[in-house]
C-alpha cells in the first residue's frame, strides 16, 4: 500500500474470517497484514502462522522464545493491508482504544526525552518499520539492477542486507537476464546422470582388480572395489567444506566501497540472493555456471590423486553438491515437519537471512560452522 493511500479499515469479525491457507490475516495492534503469500517461506511452517491467524501475534513477533529482527518486521510490513476499524463496538477494539490513549499519554509524559533515547525506543515498536516503497528505495526497480548497485558505494552492504519479497531483474537483455535464472529440478536432471554414469565407471573400473596406488616406485597396493563407497563419501565431505568456505568467502565478502566492479560482482553471485531471498528463478545454480566450479573441482582431483581415485572422490562431492542445492530450494520454500532435521535447517537459514548474515554459512548441515565459530545462537522456534 502506498504511503500516500489512504488505509482500508476493518472489523475484527472480518480479520478473523481470514484463517485459510488461502487468505490468511494477522494483526499486530491496530495493523492488519495480509500474510497468505508468506505462508510457504515461514521457517516455523504455515501451520505456525495459520494457528494465529486472524489474531494479534505481536507476542511472537516480540517473543519469547524467538524476538523477530528488525528486517523481519520491516519484511512483515510488504503485506500491510490496513487498520483494525477502532470505532467498532468489539471488546478487543475497545481495549485497542485504551492502550492507544494510555500510549499518547505515556508519549506526551516522555516528551521530555532526549534524541537518542527516542531512536531507542522507535528501535522496540512494530510502526517503525517502514513499508517498502521501490520509488524511493537507492535503486529504480523499473530498470535492470546489476549496472545499478555499484554505485551504492558504502551504502551497499545495509542495503543488499535488507530484503524484499519480489523478483529481480538484473540485466536488460532478455537473453542475458534469462541466463540466470534455472528452475530447480534442471539440478538433478543436468547432474544425477552424471553422477550415476561416474558412479558405475569407477565402481566396475575398481571391480576389475587392476587398480593399485603407487606409494613408492617399488611399493603399491591394491584397491578393491568396496573401498568405493569410502571415496564417494569422501569427496561429499569434501564438498561440504567447500560449499563452506565459498559461502562464507566468497559469497560473503564485503566487497570495498569505492570498487563499483566488486560491488556488482557480488551482487550477481549471492548479493542478488539476499536481496530477495524468496525469488524461486534464482535459488538453486544454472547449470553453466556451476560447470565452471564442478570442472574446476574434477581438475584439481584429477591432478592430485590418480585418474580412477580423483574421479570416485569427485563423484562424491558432485553428488554433494546436487543434495545442497535441492536443499538450499527446500529451505526457501519446503514446509518440514516440527521437530524435524530440516525444520531446525530450515529455521537456521532463515535466520542467517534476516537476522545473522555474518555467520550460519553451512546449509546441508551446521557442521563447519562448529570449529570455524560461526555458528548461530541456538534460539526455539
Amino acid at each position: 500500500m502506498s504511503p500516500s493511500t489512504s488505509p482500508r479499515f476493518f472489523t475484527e469479525r472480518e480479520v478473523a474470517l481470514h484463517c485459510s491457507k488461502d487468505s490468511c490475516w494477522v494483526r499486530l495492534g491496530t495493523r492488519v497484514y495480509d500474510v497468505t503469500s508468506f505462508l510457504r517461506m515461514h521457517p516455523g511452517g504455515e501451520a505456525l502462522i495459520l494457528r494465529r491467524s486472524g489474531k494479534d501475534v505481536r507476542g511472537e513477533i516480540e517473543g519469547p522464545p524467538h524476538r523477530h529482527s528488525e528486517n523481519a518486521r520491516r519484511w512483515m510490513e510488504q503485506y500491510y493491508i490496513g487498520e483494525l476499524d477502532m470505532d467498532s463496538g468489539t471488546e478487543e477494539a475497545q481495549n485497542l482504544r485504551e492502550r492507544r490513549k494510555a500510549s499518547e499519554q505515556t508519549e506526551e509524559n516522555n516528551s521530555e526525552k532526549t534524541a537518542e533515547q527516542k531512536e531507542e525506543d522507535d528501535n522496540d515498536t512494530y510502526n517503525c518499520c517502514s513499508t517498502v516503497d521501490m520509488d524511493k528505495d537507492l535503486v529504480d526497480w523499473r530498470k535492470p539492477l546489476a549496472w545499478q548497485v555499484g554505485h551504492l558505494g558504502e551504502k551497499y552492504d545495509a542495503w543488499v542486507h535488507q530484503p524484499v519479497d519480489r523478483p529481480i531483474r538484473l540485466f536488460g537483455n532478455p537473453l542475458l537476464e534469462a541466463g540466470t535464472k534455472t528452475s530447480w529440478y534442471w539440478v538433478p536432471v543436468v547432474w544425477l546422470p552424471i553422477v550415476l554414469y561416474y558412479s558405475w565407471y569407477c565402481y566396475t573400473t575398481l571391480a576389475k582388480g587392476t587398480t593399485r596406488l603407487e606409494l613408492t616406485s617399488d611399493f603399491s597396493i591394491p584397491i578393491h572395489k568396496y573401498l568405493f563407497p569410502l571415496l564417494f563419501l569422501m569427496g561429499w565431505f569434501l564438498w561440504s567444506f567447500i560449499e563452506y568456505c565459498i559461502h562464507r568467502f566468497v559469497f560473503h565478502m564485503k566487497p570495498p566501497a569505492h570498487n563499483y566492479y566488486l560491488i556488482t560482482i557480488h551482487f550477481l553471485l549471492h548479493g542478488q540472493h539476499h536481496k530477495s531471498p524468496f525469488d524461486g528463478a534464482r535459488l538453486v545454480f544454472p547449470p553453466g555456471l556451476a560447470s565452471l566450479v564442478v570442472g574446476s573441482f574434477y581438475l584439481i582431483l584429477l591432478s592430485t590423486l590418480p585418474q580412477i581415485l580423483g574421479t570416485s572422490v569427485f563423484v562424491g562431492g558432485l553428488c554433494g553438491y546436487v543434495v545442497y542445492d535441492m536443499i538450499h530450494y527446500y529451505l526457501h520454500y519446503g514446509s518440514p515437519k516440527k521437530g524435524s532435521y530440516m525444520y531446525g535447517l530450515k529455521a537456521y537459514h532463515v535466520k542467517h537471512h534476516f537476522e545473522h548474515q555474518k555467520a550460519g554459512f553451512g546449509i546441508t548441515s551446521t557442521f563447519w560452522d562448529h570449529p570455524f565459530n560461526t555458528l548461530i545462537p541456538d534460539e526455539k522456534f
